[in-house]
């Protein structure tokens, strides 16, 4: 899935350039990054990008050496995770007749890449044996107030558990009891499943949507393929996945996984995925630092020196046409920019220069 905005990630991220084609690992852009971790799990001939119409240009030659032109999706609207979700299943029941789905976001950041396609594996059995929705939750490590929880029972399995009840983000002291309890698991927003499977819950749970997969199905690999999309996608009502699925279905199960993930939401996450210097900077830029700490500094500008002094907890960021400084703490609200430049007539900063 790779429709985001990720306008947290301002003025990095921009409309036209929207989070998943930002090298925040200091590898790879992140879309390269998932596609390179899932060929660990499935031969790349048989992994899709869904992502807007018209990003898809840039997604195809951003992963050209990797996947398939074919295999990139374009969405004609936004429309949430379960439109995305069911796109991507009536693409496959196409082509393939039926095949386990494995739906991660290309916007993840893991650290341990081969633990992270172990379990895939195991939740890939799952799903095939059990015939069931199958989700990856993370171990906390600790009380986030920014993530959603999964409660969860052991079966007889080591490793498959089954889900009790999803939770939406909880407040600082229901985080800490979450997390001395043992019981609840991040939610990670990775699922997998049977294509088959998961379109049979949407004739169940939605079956508004349901109806529109299928007569965009029919016309899959036909030449009128595109006019139906067009036509029929963005009537599709908005909901995620998790509203409209997850948190309905019955005997949900739940692997656990602890692969050094992280979500990278705002600048804020540099702090968990970079290392810092002697002072806590992490500093992603040419830069001089007196008496600064526990500050994040990046530049797209290899020739620009961030000079930050008696300065602490701070986010700047430098592009060629933008000076972003921010309270750390604050990071998680760079989003309200987007709204208040629009209002400003001032949208040109949104794009890319």
């Amino acid at each position: 899935m790779a429709g985001g905005g990720g306008t947290r990630f301002w003025p990095l991220s921009r409309e036209d350039k929207p989070k998943q084609f930002l090298n925040l690992s200091g590898k790879n852009t992140m879309v390269v990054d998932t596609a390179l971790r899932l060929s660990k799990v499935a031969d790349k001939d048989d992994i899709f990008v869904v992502t807007n119409a018209k990003t898809a240009s840039d997604t195809i030659e951003q992963t050209a050496s990797i996947l398939k032109a074919d295999h990139i999706l374009g969405e004609p609207a936004a429309r949430n995770t379960a439109a995305c979700i069911g796109y991507a299943a009536a693409e496959i029941i196409k082509k393939y007749e039926d095949g386990i789905m494995v739906v991660v976001p290309s916007d993840h950041f893991i650290k341990d890449e081969d633990e992270f396609a172990r379990v895939l594996k195991r939740a890939v059995l799952a799903a095939e044996t059990e015939d069931k929705l199958v989700t990856v939750g993370i171990r906390p490590t600790f009380p986030s107030t920014g993530y959603g929880y999964i409660r969860y029972e052991s079966t007889d399995d080591s490793e498959v558990n089954r889900v009790l009840e999803f939770v939406e983000k909880p407040p600082l002291e229901t985080a800490v009891r979450y997390l001395d309890s043992g019981e609840y698991a991040w939610n990670s927003g990775m699922f997998i499943w049977k294509a088959s499977t998961i379109l049979k819950y949407f004739e169940k749970l939605l079956p508004d949507i349901y109806e529109y997969l299928m007569k965009i199905m029919e016309e899959l690999g036909t030449d009128k393929e595109q006019e139906v999309l067009e036509k029929l996608y963005p009537q599709i009502p908005k909901i995620s996945i998790d509203y409209g699925i997850m948190e309905r279905a019955d005997g949900v199960l739940m692997l656990e996984g602890d692969f050094g993930w992280n979500d990278v939401g705002s600048f804020d996450a540099f702090d968990q995925i970079h290392e810092k210097d002697a002072n806590g900077n992490v500093a992603l830029a040419a830069n001089c630092s007196i008496d600064s700490k526990d500050n994040v500094l990046y530049s797209t500008e290899g020739g620009h020196l961030l000079a930050v002094l008696g300065v602490e907890d701070l986010v700047i960021a430098h592009t060629k046409d933008v000076t972003l400084v921010c309270d750390k703490s604050r990071a998680q609200d760079i989003k309200l920019f987007a709204d208040r430049l629009r209002e400003e007539g001032k949208e040109v900063y949104l794009l890319q220069p």
